[in-house]
């Protein structure tokens, strides 16, 4: 299936929901932006866990963090571009990583009888926290901008698709 096809089907899906525009645009953009945290296998349980608390669109939520599954190939240039704006904002004084870092981190690990300390401290630490902030850097102000183009965007399907309803219902009403 072409890129612009999945689009297309998931657009009218998300379209299609009936609930308020601005529960379809808060489950849009709480998908959005778990979509972009490094959570692997968390992000969809967080996306219906955060919509559900928020009152949002569940079914929203989930099908537009399913947005990153199409995008899959390009993620691991969306990751990296996370891990250097997230060890940016963590370094102090601010600077980006020089270019061995996070990339070899096979290689720091000395494998011994305590290598899953080793471990989590190089990867999860080094490489996961600034991933991690890099996500919410990248993925806030996208989430944030498109609940309201979604917002508008729903409230406009919905109001054409109610006005297309009325001349049918008044005909029906009114016999001639």
């Amino acid at each position: 299936m072409s890129l612009t096809r999945w689009f297309h089907a998931h657009s009218l899906k998300l379209l299609a929901i009936r609930d308020t525009p601005e529960a379809i645009a808060g489950g849009i953009a709480i998908g959005i932006f778990f979509g972009f945290t490094p959570l692997w296998g968390f992000k969809t349980l967080l996306s219906i866990f955060f919509a559900w608390l928020t009152r949002s669109n569940i079914l929203a939520a989930v099908l537009a963090g399913s947005l990153h599954d199409v995008i899959f190939p390009f993620m691991p240039l969306i990751w990296r571009f996370e891990f250097e704006i997230g060890y940016w904002v963590l370094s102090h004084p601010h600077q980006f990583p020089p270019t061995h870092v996070g990339l070899h981190w096979r290689e720091q690990i000395h494998w011994r009888e305590h290598s899953w300390s080793e471990w989590v401290e190089t990867f999860l630490f080094g490489v996961g926290r600034p991933t991690l902030v890099g996500s919410v850097v990248l993925g806030a102000p996208l989430s944030v901008l498109s609940f309201f183009l979604s917002k508008v965007l729903v409230a406009r399907h919905q109001a054409k698709k109610q006005h297309q309803k009325e001349p049918a219902v008044q005909q029906q009403a009114n016999p001639s």
